[in-house]
């Protein structure tokens, strides 16, 4: 996953940095712009880190299943002091010792998940020096069978085993939806560059026809047939398309800076956007969107997730709370001797067993409110996640409603935008044959701009409702098949 997205990034960005200089205006589609972000935007590189994050916390909680090997020991342990020594009749006298405990333990444990307890296997030897009398001992188990078996207790590890896996799959998924959000993001801010964009060049051409109706209206007063009036309000006009376009320049830089500096673009280009007008074509089942997410999204999996946690809790209560038993046992061999090879010669069998208990008799409703509190949890985790799983399928029932109303909007609003602006050239020809007043010609105009830009705002209704689609099922309906993260 991580390999593809850095192959990909080589991929794109030179096809939009090499073949340009850096004053050359680069032209990017909706795809282009979603493409660059998922591959250089920060929010990208954040869902990459928090993915390969839980990835090693999952590589941890595996290796509580695997054996564990361990080599550990004070080298050396060197002592000067004076000891009290109790003397045949009984007084004390204090005697200098110098000696030196060293020891080594290697050992190899394993965690045993269907029953929580641990086997281990060890060896270890102690080398004491007495400095003093000039001796060396050596005491030491060549090799240590046992087993720590907790009885009636709970088992972190058999709960681990159900919700870990659990918890590592739902971070695939939300990397998964992370992404897909990004691509929202993009085509967001994509959107508000385009309209800022054909808000620039909505003013530059108003200007551009105020400053021509009002060399047309000087002429028109020089002869007589336009009153002062009116030719001010044409002047008004003039000045009103200036102070528009001076702030639809900053509206688009705002706008492109924005977007830059969201997908990681260089900010010496300029970025001229293209109208993404072919839309796709499909049709969406309300049935399989639910079904597609509740296979493939976060929410599916954290819901299951969830209830098994609060399981885990009640059973922790119980256990925690109970008769608790422990049997602890080990067999081995031990030795001593003068030297270090010797504690391998001919070593004693050893053998240990161990069988603790405790029993609480009296603790004033303590453990049964403990239980009692975990179980109205489970309770309440439940109820909550009832809740959630309606609004879940709500939001879906409510994209879709969405998507097909806007679906006949654009329509609507494209043979609005044509119109309009059809009717604006006729009444542009009307004024100038003084066949229209001004009030006329600027409602004209204010019709041709606000039907260009509903046409646009239905374009970006679309396209971010088809992205909270895909967010919220993890599915291209548009080429049916599941999204993989991938770009």
């Amino acid at each position: 996953m991580f390999k593809s997205m850095i192959l990909l990034a080589q991929i794109v960005m030179p096809a939009f940095t090499k073949s340009q200089s850096l004053s050359d205006t680069v032209k990017l589609n909706l795809n282009d712009v979603i493409t660059i972000a998922k591959v250089h935007s920060t929010a990208a590189v954040q869902a990459a880190t928090i993915l390969e994050n839980q990835y090693w916390q999952y590589k941890t909680f595996k290796s509580n299943y695997s054996p564990q090997l361990n080599l550990n020991g004070t080298l050396p342990q060197f002592s000067k002091t004076n000891i009290a020594v109790i003397q045949p009749d009984g007084t004390v006298e204090f005697k200098p010792v110098t000696n030196d405990n060293s020891q080594l333990n290697l050992g190899l444990t394993q965690n045993i998940g269907l029953t929580g307890g641990q086997v281990f296997l060890g060896s270890n030897v102690l080398r004491f020096s007495d400095f003093d009398r000039k001796q060396t001992r050596y005491n030491g188990n060549p090799l240590v069978i046992g087993l720590d078996q907790p009885l009636f207790a709970f088992n972190a590890l058999s709960w681990d085993k159900k919700i870990e896996p659990l918890r590592y799959e739902e971070s695939i998924k939300r990397f998964k939806e992370d992404m897909e959000i990004i691509g929202r993001d993009a085509s967001e801010l994509f959107f508000s560059l385009l309209i800022a964009q054909i808000n620039k060049d909505i003013a530059a051409k108003n200007l551009s026809n105020n400053e021509t109706i009002y060399k047309i209206g000087e002429e028109k007063s020089a002869l007589g047939r336009l009153s002062r009036d009116e030719l001010l309000r044409l002047k008004l006009s003039v000045l009103n398309a200036r102070k528009a376009k001076a702030q639809a320049n900053v509206d688009a830089e705002t706008a492109d800076l924005q977007l830059k500096s969201f997908i990681g673009f260089s900010s010496n280009n300029q970025i001229q956007l293209i109208l993404p007008e072919n839309l796709l074509t499909f049709e969406v089942d309300k049935d399989i969107a639910i079904a597609q997410a509740k296979n493939n999204r976060q929410k599916a999996l954290e819901f299951k997730r969830a209830l098994l946690e609060a399981d885990r809790d009640v059973a922790k209560a119980k256990g925690e709370n109970g008769l608790k038993v422990n049997l602890y046992g080990t067999f081995g061999l031990t030795n001593v001797a003068d030297k270090f090879p010797g504690i391998y010669n001919n070593p004693k069998d050893q053998q240990e067993i161990r069988l603790g208990f405790q029993i609480p008799i009296l603790d004033w409703g303590r453990s049964a409110s403990k239980i009692k509190t975990a179980q109205s949890n489970r309770k309440l985790v439940e109820a909550t996640i009832k809740q959630a799983q309606i609004n879940f399928e709500q939001e879906i029932y409510t994209t879709l409603r969405q998507l097909a109303m806007i679906k006949e909007q654009i329509q609507t609003n494209a043979e609005a935008d044509i119109t309009a602006n059809q009717r604006f050239e006729i009444a542009k020809k009307r004024y100038f044959l003084n066949d229209l007043s001004i009030t006329d010609l600027n409602i004209a105009l204010q019709e041709k701009d606000q039907a260009r830009r509903d046409y646009i705002f239905s374009l970006k209704s679309f396209w971010n409702t088809y992205f909270n689609l895909r967010i919220l099922t993890l599915y291209d309906f548009a080429t049916n098949k599941k999204i993989n993260g991938n770009l």
